[in-house]
C-alpha cells in the first residue's frame, strides 16, 4: 500500500518509520526538501532496509498520486492546514483517506466544504508514534463511517493502538486526561504542598507504575474486593469532595512557570535536553518491549 507523509517534523518522521517497518511504500513530502530528507535519514538510522521503502516526493501531487492513505503532520496552525487541505482536495484519489496528526484542531475546522471531506479525520498519535502505539481517531461531523473503519483497521495492522471517539471534543481524550493531571500538578506546586520533583515522583514511582499497563477504570476495579462498584461506594464521596476543591482553573502564570523551569533546568540543563530525549526514547522502547514480553508470559 502506498502511504503519503505530508509534513516532516518530528512527528512526520516518526510516522514514516511506523509505516515503513510494516513494509509499506512511503512517499514523503515537505515544502522544505531538507526536512523530507531528514525523515528518510531518521528511518535509515533505525534500519536501512526500512529506508529503502521511503522516498522524497518532488511535489504535493507526486506524494499524493496513488496513495491509499495520507498522514498529514503539517504545522499546528489553522490557516496553514486550511490552505494545505484545499490544495490536497484537488489532488486526492477517489479512495484516499487523510488522517491529521493535529493534537488539538478538530478536523471540521480545516475540512469544511471540501469535496473529499468524508474521507478526512484526525489520527492523532502520542509522540513519538514509532514508540508509543496509541492513536486517537476523531471524526468530523461529515467523516464517513467507512473512513473510520479503514483507518482503525490500518492502525491495528501497524501494531498501533487506536481509540475511536464518537465526536469532536476539545483536546480529544489524552490531552484532556493530561490537562486534569497537569492542572493539579501546577496547583500543588503553586500552593507550596510539594516540589515539582515530588509531583513527578508521585506519578513515576506511584500512579504511573500501574498506569503503564492498565488504565484508571481497570485500576480502581482491582482496588476493592468486589470491584469498581464497591470502590465507588467507598471512595466516591471523597473524590467528589476533591473535585470540588479542584474546580479551580488557574493560568500557569509566568512566575510559577519560571520557578518550575528553574528546577527542571537545574536537573537537566537546556543543552542536555536532546540527550535526555534520546534517553527517554530508549526507555520507552524498553518499556514497550517489556510490556509485550510480560503479556506473552502471562498469557494476556
Amino acid at each position: 500500500m502506498k502511504i503519503a507523509i505530508v509534513g516532516c517534523g518530528v512527528v512526520g518522521s516518526s510516522w514514516a518509520l511506523v509505516f515503513a517497518r510494516k513494509g509499506h511504500e512511503v512517499a514523503i513530502y515537505d515544502r522544505n526538501v531538507d526536512a523530507a530528507q531528514a525523515a528518510v535519514d531518521f528511518v535509515a538510522a533505525v534500519d536501512p532496509s526500512f529506508a529503502s521503502l521511503c522516498r522524497v516526493a518532488t511535489s504535493l501531487q507526486d506524494v499524493l498520486e496513488g496513495a491509499r492513505y495520507v498522514q498529514e503532520s503539517a504545522p499546528e496552525r489553522l490557516p496553514i492546514k486550511q490552505a494545505l487541505y484545499k490544495e490536497m482536495d484537488r489532488l486526492l484519489g477517489a479512495e484516499t483517506v487523510v488522517g491529521s496528526s493535529t493534537s488539538g484542531l478538530p478536523a471540521s475546522s480545516f475540512t469544511d466544504g471540501l469535496v473529499n471531506a468524508a474521507r478526512c479525520l484526525v489520527s492523532h498519535p502520542i509522540n513519538p508514534p514509532h514508540l508509543i502505539p496509541l492513536v486517537e481517531l476523531v471524526p468530523a461531523p461529515w467523516t464517513a463511517p467507512q473512513t473510520l473503519e479503514f483507518t482503525r483497521d490500518l492502525m491495528q495492522l501497524l501494531d498501533q493502538s487506536p481509540i475511536t471517539l464518537t465526536r469532536e471534543i476539545n483536546g480529544f481524550v489524552v490531552n484532556r486526561l493530561q490537562s486534569a493531571l497537569l492542572g493539579e500538578a501546577f496547583r500543588l506546586v503553586e500552593d507550596g504542598i510539594c516540589t515539582p520533583a515530588e509531583v513527578d515522583a508521585a506519578v513515576a514511582d506511584g500512579l504511573g507504575l500501574r498506569w503503564c499497563f492498565m488504565g484508571p477504570f481497570a485500576t480502581i476495579d482491582l482496588n476493592a474486593a468486589q470491584g469498581l462498584r464497591e470502590y465507588c461506594a467507598n471512595l466516591g464521596p471523597m473524590y467528589y469532595g476533591l473535585a470540588k476543591e479542584q474546580a479551580d482553573p488557574r493560568e500557569w502564570g509566568p512566575e510559577l512557570v519560571a520557578s518550575i523551569d528553574a528546577e527542571m533546568r537545574a536537573n537537566v540543563p537546556a543543552d542536555e535536553l536532546p540527550a535526555r530525549r534520546k534517553w527517554r526514547d530508549g526507555f520507552l522502547a524498553s518499556v514497550v518491549e517489556a510490556k509485550k514480553g510480560i503479556a506473552r508470559d502471562l498469557g494476556v
